[in-house]
């Protein structure tokens, strides 16, 4: 059942329900009925975490997973409903939608496969989530020395305090913004910093902005409230041109919203809103016939002392080049919501029970742990949109009793794929013979690995 289930998620993803009849498609026929699906759901969900330690054990035997580094991160799915009950809770939702919604914290280790993974109710803080996972892994995976590194959302202080006992440490994104005001200065100050390689002070008011593609470092020590940590602040001229365009065109957005109020709405955080200015009273202190509303020029240009750095914390002694370097891969992790929840499909989800969604989960985590897997055998030469998409279409169709006849286009990768795994279905027709033995290897394989 786990099996397929895996299978489907990558090749079909549906409902569960929708799941099984797709299965029906498959070459390896199942007797499975959908009151069996829905026990197996019950099973996974109790002995989740077990199967978390067995597969991480199993797939380190496979390839080097690099534990040393690890990055935790957040998203939440929505569900096609209007209740919210048990882990399903209304909450800020990444993709801005009205539906209750569950919470996923994930944690990724260096190599860029999934390690572990834990659901919350919708409505719960991200920051409490991290603890009790890391315990988590800390009892059942026996590691002890490694890096967490995180975003800004989940680097609270008690985060970092107790990612700074016995052999752990921590990286982690740092508002500018939300610096006390000696080190917001000295983190703006065009004064003092150096380029990559060499130890040369740079002011950045000598530099060509318009040209410039260097990144530029500086790094301190500071002390919050007794926990020691480095401050390394980073400036990329190319980066402040970006969010320079970026800016110019909200405001450009903003002042047509200015020209014509009536479409003013809610302002959010990345909303061209936010840099208008509206005044609903006279001078006089008296309620206005009609709102006033111009350009907030203050707002828009204390924006914009920000643009080109970036923040981050530590209290790792290595130099300012490694740790950006570290952070900088907080994308992959990132992109493996993004798998999830694009490739995938893992979302909306239709399961009741909190059980049976844990369980939902635990297969979307698995299937993207054997996807990671397959995309490292494949040396990371192929996008994940092609590698599945490749995968969806290859198929066969039986011939009167004599074989199977390829429906796909062979192409360069299908040839690695039919190389890794040491058998093709690529040939004129694969006789019955052989296609049973095809699947009683991979059967036998797939029992060993799991």
């Amino acid at each position: 059942m786990l099996s397929l289930l895996i299978y489907m998620r990558v090749l079909h993803p549906t409902s569960k329900k929708g799941s099984l009849e797709r299965a029906n498609e498959l070459i390896e026929s199942h007797e499975i009925e959908q009151q069996h699906m829905y026990r197996a759901l019950d099973i996974l969900a109790k002995e989740s975490d077990f199967i978390e330690k067995t597969v991480y054990k199993n797939s380190a035997a496979l390839t080097d997973r690099k534990t040393e580094l690890l990055y935790y991160d957040c998203t939440n799915f929505y569900f096609e409903i209007e209740e919210a009950q048990g882990l399903k809770q209304y909450g800020l939702s990444k993709e801005n939608r009205p539906n209750p919604i569950v919470q996923m914290g994930l944690f990724m280790d260096g190599s860029g496969l999934p390690l572990a993974f834990v659901i919350n109710p919708g409505n719960q803080n991200e920051q409490p989530t991290l603890k009790p996972l890391e315990k988590r892994i800390l009892k059942d995976f026996e590691l002890s020395k490694f890096v967490v590194c995180t975003d800004a959302g989940l680097s609270s202080y008690e985060n970092r305090l107790y990612n700074s006992m016995g052999n752990r440490a921590f990286i982690t994104t740092q508002s500018i913004k939300k610096l006390k005001k000696h080190l917001k200065e000295w983190a703006l100050d065009p004064s003092g910093w150096r380029s990559s390689g060499s130890d040369q002070a740079i002011n950045l008011n000598d530099l060509s902005l318009e040209t410039d593609s260097r990144v530029y470092y500086k790094e301190r020590w500071m002390n919050e409230n007794g926990l020691e940590q480095k401050l390394v602040i980073t400036f990329s001229p190319k980066h402040k041109r970006y969010q320079a365009g970026i800016r110019e065109k909200q405001v450009e957005r903003a002042q047509k919203k200015v020209d014509s109020p009536s479409t003013l709405g809610k302002k959010s955080i990345h909303s061209p809103e936010r840099f208008i200015q509206s005044t609903h009273v006279t001078t006089n202190g008296e309620i206005a016939r009609k709102s006033q509303h111009v350009l907030n020029w203050d707002k828009i240009e204390k924006e914009a002392m920000y643009d080109g750095f970036y923040g981050v914390c530590t209290n790792l002694e290595s130099s300012a080049e490694e740790i950006v370097k570290i952070n900088q891969r907080r994308w992959e992790i990132e992109e493996t919501f993004r798998i999830l929840k694009s490739e995938m499909r893992s979302r909306p989800v239709y399961l009741q029970k909190d059980e049976r969604i844990r369980a939902h989960f635990l297969v979307c985590f698995l299937s993207l742990l054997i996807y990671r897997l397959l995309e490292k055998k494949l040396e990371e030469s192929f996008t994940c949109p092609k590698i599945i998409d490749t995968l969806r279409k290859m198929n066969v169709l039986e011939y009167t009793n004599e074989g199977y006849v390829p429906m796909y286009v062979r192409t360069d990768l299908t040839d690695r794929l039919h190389d890794l795994f040491g058998f093709r279905t690529d040939t004129e027709i694969v006789p019955l013979k052989k296609m049973k033995k095809i699947l009683k290897d991979s059967k036998k394989e797939n029992s060993t690995h799991f």
